[in-house]
């Protein structure tokens, strides 16, 4: 629970109070949950202590994991405590490039029409260019037909079929997106085991107008696709694609999604979605928390997961030499003992080492001693893991902020601006950067005078969320 969230409920507490006059008196509310590891008192201190950082020692494999939890205590009975994880992968090996397996998938459906589908051409044209032989390519692209050149070894013979056949494209028909990414995994799927890396690269500039066009029907496809291995990247361009939609295909497909407001940026995107395939290190990295039996709730903040039982499954991107992604996890406990120590959290990675071409894990064990005495909590707080849970905290607000900037709710996006301005304000000193951007959208959103202005400030906003929460997928 946050500062804000706190005020309102005592607000709200109070209306009710003076609703009751005359009625007969209420039971006592309930405990209050111990907040301390993100709530600080107007008199107390920051916190100044930093707790060690627990690191994973893998036997060479590609990634190492390390993380902390807020406080070297929690509080008996209901409390939060936060995790905060980071994820790095190892420095590629200096000149080693992974041939790749992939598939580039065109949207070019008549919104397409004009700069859109000419700076698209010219982009695959560029990708195609820096393809070897060692490399296989299948071209898609999709209007309400799909038409597929076959994967092939890029030879010089074949390249200049592909680079022809991209020269010919025109805009026709719907938005097809189901039936690019079904033939994407056809054409890659013969020559999955002869390589490393497989990846599908999607491109469009609208909603899925035929074919799947729910959200869960496509993120359950390109889960799919994943599951086999083959790596989703889904690339929006334009102003009318949906973020949310993109973002989600790509967290599903362990690839990247793109918000590509200028076209002519295409190339570079292109560009470097090769050089992110080419020196791939891991793939089909998972993170897996396992929880004891007193942890009630546990949220991963900004980034999808699924629960069953006590195991939280984290589904991650794929990593490249020397990227990183960080996570922060809010867990509810309930604490009976008034002593000992508590494992609050089993962390462990899986994934396939791209190097060794097999699966490889690493973990880690965070744990806390229980105490009743919230004063040693208070005085036992990471300083860094305190900021960290802030920083989520806020962003969620940011968030939903720019939902309803998409939507045209000026006074509820601005409220939700000024609970994360808030919210960030509890470490002013070291979320100054943060309440810097936060002071420029609310510029540019105030002085947005048309529709289009104001999905570009939205979309620019959803783009600082990702930063924030600590993912590294996103152009």
């Amino acid at each position: 629970m946050n500062r804000t969230l706190l005020l309102v409920s005592a607000a709200g507490l109070l209306a009710l109070g003076a609703l009751m006059v005359g009625k007969p008196t209420p039971p006592p509310p309930p405990p209050v949950t111990d907040t301390s590891h993100t709530v600080a008192r107007p008199d107390e201190p920051d916190a100044t202590v930093t707790l060690p950082l627990v690191t994973s020692t893998p036997s060479g494999g590609a990634l190492t994991l390390s993380g902390k939890l807020s406080g070297a205590y929690v509080q008996t009975g209901t409390s939060e405590v936060f995790a905060w994880l980071e994820l790095k992968a190892h420095p590629a090996e200096a000149g080693r490039r992974v041939p790749v397996n992939l598939a580039l998938v065109i949207d070019r459906s008549g919104s397409m029409s004009g700069q859109k589908l000419a700076d698209a051409k010219r982009a695959a044209a560029e990708l195609v260019s820096r393809l070897t032989s060692e490399d296989r390519l299948a071209f898609v692209d999709y209007g309400t037909d799909v038409k597929a050149l076959p994967s092939r070894p890029v030879t010089e013979e074949v390249r200049a079929e592909l680079l022809r056949t991209i020269a010919d494209l025109r805009d026709d028909g719907s938005t097809n997106t189901s039936g690019g990414l079904a033939e994407a995994a056809r054409a890659l799927r013969p020559y999955l085991r002869e390589f490393r890396v497989s990846r599908a690269i999607l491109l469009s500039d609208g909603q899925p107008t035929t074919g799947m066009v729910r959200e869960s029907e496509l993120y359950a496809l390109v889960r799919g696709m994943r599951d086999e291995g083959i790596t989703v990247s889904a690339l929006g361009v334009g102003g009318d694609f949906n973020e949310a939609l993109m973002r989600g295909m790509a967290e599903q497909g362990g690839g990247f999604s793109g918000f590509i407001d200028d076209s002519a940026k295409l190339a570079e995107v292109f560009s470097r979605e090769l050089d992110q395939a080419t020196s791939t290190v891991a793939r089909r990295v998972e993170l897996e928390l396992r929880l004891p039996a007193e942890i009630q709730t546990v949220e991963v903040m900004g980034l999808p997961a699924t629960r069953e039982g006590q195991l939280v499954k984290v589904p991650l991107y794929d990593l490249a030499g020397d990227q990183s992604v960080r996570v922060v996890a809010k867990l509810t406990l309930a604490t009976g003992a008034a002593s000992g120590v508590l494992q609050v959290l089993d962390a462990r990675v899986r994934y396939v080492d791209v190097g060794r071409d097999a699966v490889a894990d690493t973990g880690l064990k965070l744990a806390a001693a229980v105490t009743a005495d919230a004063t040693v909590v208070r005085a036992n707080l990471d300083k860094d893991v305190r900021v960290h849970a802030t920083r989520a905290l806020g962003t969620q607000h940011m968030l939903a902020a720019a939902e309803e900037m998409k939507r045209g709710n000026r006074q509820a996006a601005r409220g939700l601006l000024d609970n994360a301005r808030r919210i960030f304000g509890t470490s002013a000193s070291a979320l100054s950067g943060e309440l810097a951007e936060l002071d420029q959208t609310e510029a540019a959103y105030g002085s947005a005078s048309d529709e289009e202005e104001v999905r570009r400030e939205s979309r620019n906003l959803y783009k600082k969320t990702m930063k924030n929460f600590g993912t590294n997928n996103a152009y």
